[in-house]
């Protein structure tokens, strides 16, 4: 399962001023409770003050296409309907799938998601690409857990 977790912290600006900054991330758990631990494991390094994670909540995701480019510096989400024909009535079913893309910029993205999606069996439309406020996705790191076992 997906959970967006959104933090607020102080953070110094350019300028040396301290601003209140709040920052969304994607954390793949099993649980709420597993989404915040993870979270704030990940984030504590990276705070030198007080922060407070101030939201989670599910989100779906069907499919998640991460880019090799190391420019590519925003998620944008990704709507693709999956086409079937209804075999009774011969009418055409969409199925909307949730997808999130990492990319440079909007072209980027349909450049990535069209990549991803190359392997598909079955007919698709892209329904919509918006950019998001996803900073980064955190993932369980499997390989360290399995070295300590």
């Amino acid at each position: 399962m997906w959970f967006t977790c959104k933090i607020k912290y102080d953070k110094v600006m350019e300028d040396g001023l301290i601003k209140k900054t709040s920052e969304s991330y994607l954390v793949d758990a099993l649980s709420f409770t597993e989404a915040e631990a993870r979270f704030i494991e990940e984030m504590e390094p990276y705070m030198s003050g007080e922060f407070e994670v101030t939201d989670i909540k599910k989100t779906k995701v069907a499919e998640l296409f991460e880019s090799e480019d190391s420019l590519a510096d925003k998620w944008y989400n990704a709507k693709v309907a999956f086409i079937t024909l209804d075999e009774k009535t011969g009418a055409e079913k969409r199925t909307i799938s949730p997808m999130m893309i990492q990319a440079v910029d909007f072209h980027d993205a349909l450049k990535n998601l069209d990549r991803g999606m190359s392997g598909t069996m079955g007919d698709y439309a892209i329904v919509s690409i918006t950019e998001t406020a996803i900073m980064d996705v955190l993932r369980p790191d499997l390989g360290e857990k399995k070295e300590e076992e």
